[in-house]
């Protein structure tokens, strides 16, 4: 499956004293990237919600490169890294668009849920979902 990164332009509120970008957004950049990444595999968080299905962050990694600045365009490349119809795990990477320069690696880690917190199984449940998750994922892995 051919995937689009997500662009982002930069925003005066997102820099510190420092003019520089500041560490908090990149992860604010992950979930965008995220929502844009279900969209684009055909299952959008609403669409899960739909269905009674949350997925949480379990954990997060983020490692900062290189400073971004206000004005500054990033495409952020998500990739599924991990997927069991349970859990799911995905790596991100933060690239300057103009000069291709990395900005920050990071990682997420989710799992999905019902409405009533209890561990949701797609392989189980939700075939067609899982259909998409299987599709977006570069090799079949374990974790």
């Amino acid at each position: 499956m051919k995937l689009k990164a997500y662009e982002h332009k930069t925003q005066y509120y997102e820099t510190d004293q420092m003019g520089i970008i500041h560490h908090s957004n990149y992860i604010r950049w992950f979930e965008e990237a995220r929502t844009d990444l279900m969209r684009q595999m055909g299952i959008g968080y609403e669409e899960m919600e739909e269905h009674g299905i949350i997925s949480p962050v379990l954990s997060l990694t983020c490692e900062y490169k290189s400073m971004t600045r206000f004005g500054d365009t990033v495409l952020i490349i998500p990739m599924l890294k991990f997927y069991n119809g349970i859990k799911m795990t995905i790596e991100y990477s933060v690239t300057d668009k103009e000069t291709g320069e990395l900005r920050c690696v990071g990682e997420t880690k989710h799992c999905f849920l019902g409405r009533d917190g209890k561990p949701v199984s797609l392989k189980k449940s939700y075939l067609e979902m899982d259909r998409m998750f299987q599709g977006a994922i570069p090799q079949k892995n374990e974790e």
